[in-house]
């Protein structure tokens, strides 16, 4: 069963302003997943509504002025799951599902509130700058060699992302100096291949994943991502339809109930080409019938108490506790 606690006394994902369990450090004997961020691509607060406000003033980006984002659930960051996996004999390995434009920030952020010392696996979902733009940003979460003498980190992706991250990132790809050429520091990445197949799990410290191919637009597979062993989490960041495949992979009625659906929620109000928003992501959550859903990749269209409160409603009424996830949210769950 999963269990949620928010750092330094914010209030619960749900509005409760009850304080929540305290933050245990990494040496519990328990597993967690850290949302580093739980914003859309251009990020909350939208800048815009800073630099050119409107009248009134945008009330959910206004708030960046006078909370800090430490306190202030509407201040999100690109989408990130930050998984820390208790292996059987007690170890603790980090396991992270993208590192988009705002890496850094929730590096200084979640990672030193979370006592997280290092990253030992990376996953990707897919290539868009909100996912892979804080790859150079890896190493200062890797050890320090003036040589680059490290052991790299094993990084998870598909065959048409490392297409493109070769061409955006070449010195990140490429093995061997010229001769003559000075060696930089950069990210140490070991670069492995995996397949868009619900048939082909793999296996990332110690952690198995099932790929889970989802649609991102008119015809571009985005992939999801299926793991725990006690408990079952479905991570779908990207996505605005579902091959009937992969919905019956995570459906009640198909695979079996899931303990936790993280999914992607864009806007409040309409409809996105690319992603789901929230009329089509609480029709997609009623199909697949998790125990828990949280969402993700929010606009500032979304306010997290207020709309928190709509979905406790919405909850009661069909049965399937939805809340907003909000950045720094850290959820205790048996993996």
């Amino acid at each position: 069963m999963a269990t949620a606690a928010v750092p330094n006394g914010h209030p619960s994902a749900a509005g409760d302003d009850s304080p929540p369990p305290p933050p245990q450090s990494s040496s519990s004997s328990s597993s967690s997943l850290v949302f580093l961020g739980t914003g859309c691509s251009s990020a909350v607060p939208n800048a815009r509504c800073l630099i050119q406000p409107s009248d009134p003033p945008c009330a959910v980006c206004s708030q960046s002025l006078s909370v800090p984002p430490e306190l202030n659930p509407n201040y999100r960051c690109n989408t990130s799951l930050l998984i820390d996996y208790c292996q059987d004999e007690g170890a603790h390995k980090y396991i992270i599902i993208d590192v988009g434009k705002t890496f850094r920030e929730q590096v200084l952020r979640w990672f030193v509130c979370h006592k997280i010392p290092c990253v030992d696996s990376i996953i990707l979902t897919h290539e868009h700058a909100d996912a892979i733009l804080g790859l150079d940003d890896i190493r200062v979460v890797q050890p320090f060699s003036p040589t680059n003498d490290i052991d790299p980190t094993p990084i998870y992706l598909s065959q048409y992302a490392m297409d493109s991250i070769s061409q955006k990132f070449p010195y990140l790809v490429k093995k061997k100096l010229k001769e003559g050429e000075e060696v930089r520091r950069v990210a140490q990445l070991d670069w492995r291949i995996i397949e868009s197949d619900l048939q082909k799990p793999f296996t990332a410290s110690g952690l198995q994943f099932v790929p889970l191919p989802v649609i991102h637009g008119e015809d571009y597979i985005c992939l999801g991502f299926l793991f725990g062993r006690k408990s079952k989490v479905a991570y779908i960041s990207d996505v605005s339809r579902f091959p009937p495949s992969t919905e019956d992979a995570i459906s009640m009625s198909g695979g079996g109930q899931l303990d936790l659906l993280i999914l992607d929620c864009l806007y409040r109000t309409g409809s996105h080409n690319v992603h789901l928003c929230w009329d089509q992501t609480l029709d997609a959550i009623k199909r697949i019938f998790p125990k828990k859903a949280l969402l993700i990749g929010l606009t500032h269209e979304m306010d997290h108490h207020k709309d928190n409160q709509t979905l406790e409603e919405w909850s009661r009424r069909e049965g399937i506790d939805v809340q907003l996830a909000r950045d720094g949210l850290r959820v205790y769950i048996d993996l």
